[in-house]
């Protein structure tokens, strides 16, 4: 059996998901300070665990395996180098909800509500905060744009992933935004490398010369301008893997549940 990774997340939160291990851009470049304003860090207890992407002034999308129900993460928004801690526009998160049929490998995305109040207490499965103040937006702070209708990306399409993960399969964690170009696979390639581990209806699979590794789940796939996938998983014997390509959950498969959670949930 192939073994795979939850490219971002810390082993400490999803001990059941033993046959896996975590995953920064590798073969990329550190990020023009604050070019994608879009970009967050999961934290917890001050440290970096995954990235995500700021898709309104209260929402964020990221990987479901990020969470495991009994810890509290902080967002970081406006970052750009994580090590200038005095800098760092923390935030609560409201609610978590992550994907309904999220298992494993599957539907592996979630929706974060923020908000700029600290206060948060816990109500079952979903923390809840009692402020619904928005995120400011402002040049170091801004939205990407969600797919509009549900789509597959032209094989061989040029894209980009960024994120503050590791630089190597068991090197430290980047302080700075690293980036890097992927291009768009072929879902016959995909599954033959990954087998049923790959959905071609809800997920995409790409490489490059550069490419995500541990810490850089939840981050975005970002084709044009615009957020195509959400970081899932890699292999686990190395980042950025030609024979194991990263896999990204596909967002346009998932725009009828995001847009009624942004409109329902308050």
């Amino acid at each position: 059996m192939m073994t795979i990774i939850s490219l971002l997340l810390l082993a400490s939160l999803l001990p059941h998901l033993t046959s896996t291990v975590d995953v920064g851009i590798v073969n990329g470049w550190e990020a023009k300070p604050h070019s994608r304003p879009y970009m967050v860090s999961l934290q917890l207890n001050g440290r970096h665990i995954c990235g995500g992407s700021l898709i309104s002034n209260q929402w964020v999308l990221t990987a479901a395996h990020c969470w495991k129900g009994n810890v509290i993460l902080t967002v970081v928004v406006g970052a750009h180098d994580l090590s200038n801690s005095k800098s760092l526009d923390r935030i609560s998160v409201k609610k978590y909800i992550p994907h309904p049929d999220y298992k494993s490998l599957r539907n592996d995305i979630m929706l974060l509500m923020v908000t700029n109040s600290a206060h948060i207490t816990c109500s079952d499965n979903i923390r809840s905060g009692n402020s619904t103040k928005k995120v400011r937006l402002n040049k170091n702070v801004g939205l990407i744009s969600l797919p509009k209708y549900s789509k597959d990306i032209n094989v061989d399409t040029l894209c980009s992933v960024a994120g503050w993960g590791r630089l190597w399969i068991n090197g430290l964690l980047s302080n700075r935004l690293m980036e890097a170009n992927v291009t768009i696979l072929n879902h016959e390639e995909c599954k033959r490398k990954w087998g049923s581990s790959y959905s071609a209806l809800k997920m995409i699979c790409v490489h490059g010369g550069g490419g995500s590794c541990k810490g850089d789940s939840g981050g975005p796939l970002v084709c044009g301008d615009t957020a195509a996938g959400v970081t899932s998983f890699g292999y686990s014997k190395l980042c950025n893997s030609a024979e194991r390509p990263n896999v990204y959950t596909k967002i346009s498969a998932y725009l009828p549940w995001i847009h009624q959670i942004i409109r329902n949930v308050k």
